[in-house]
């Protein structure tokens, strides 16, 4: 029997406690080319496409969340969750195959759920750069800088907050986001200063190769100024 690559996986809610499946891709079946300066990867394959299922959309209560969302709930959340997301929820599923636009519609369920239940910031950032890596697959391009833009702030909450400290992201990868979503919105001032400062901890950093990345982006940005000043002169 052929094996597909997508498969259905039983959840329960992290809210609600039901019960529900949804779809993930099996790991075996996913094939990487390369990354993009973003740390956005480009699938050999984009029909087999794991972002597109990064997110559980409860059937139930309307609640959507990704691994990286806490198991606890503070006093009261609950409550507000239900006021704001499960009285307006419709009982739709987000179970089965999604479209790009599908992926985009449970991101934004799930910012909005992390919103309520004040997630970390550098939770909500990796849910909205994801929205704009799927708005660059369906090149609207302003609409993915705008999520670009709130990605960069929200990496500069958590960076200021420490919200990395515990988890996979270290503080050069969150300076060098900080940097490169500065830089893709077109503000060189702060890419330039975020750049700088993942190159100047080198000393003590354990990811070289986002050093050498911080580098490289620095010397782009130095020449491009250098080449609009002698165009100015």
């Amino acid at each position: 029997m052929e094996i597909s690559p997508a498969y259905m996986k039983k959840m329960e809610c992290i809210n609600c406690k039901e019960k529900f499946t949804t779809t993930k891709i099996r790991s075996r079946f996913v094939r990487v080319q390369k990354h993009d300066t973003d740390f956005k990867p480009v699938y050999a394959d984009m029909a087999i496409n794991p972002l597109l299922y990064n997110v559980a959309v409860c059937p139930h209560c309307g609640f959507s969340y990704t691994d990286d969302f806490s198991t606890y709930f503070a006093p009261g959340v609950k409550k507000e969750i239900t006021d704001t997301i499960t009285s307006l929820w419709s009982g739709r599923s987000f179970g089965n195959g999604r479209t790009i636009e599908e992926a985009i519609e449970a991101y934004k369920l799930a910012y909005l759920s992390a919103s309520v239940k004040k997630e970390k910031s550098l939770t909500m950032a990796g849910i909205t750069l994801r929205i704009a890596w799927l708005y660059n697959d369906l090149q609207e391009y302003d609409t993915e800088k705008r999520f670009r833009s709130i990605a960069r702030d929200l990496y500069t909450e958590a960076y200021s907050e420490g919200d990395h400290v515990g988890t996979q992201m270290s503080e050069t990868r969150v300076l060098y986001m900080i940097a490169e979503l500065s830089h893709q919105i077109g503000d060189a001032e702060g890419a330039t200063r975020n750049f700088s400062k993942v190159i100047e901890g080198q000393r003590t950093s354990t990811e070289p190769h986002i050093i050498e990345m911080a580098k490289e982006r620095w010397q782009e940005i130095r020449e491009k100024r250098e080449q609009v000043i002698a165009k100015a002169d």
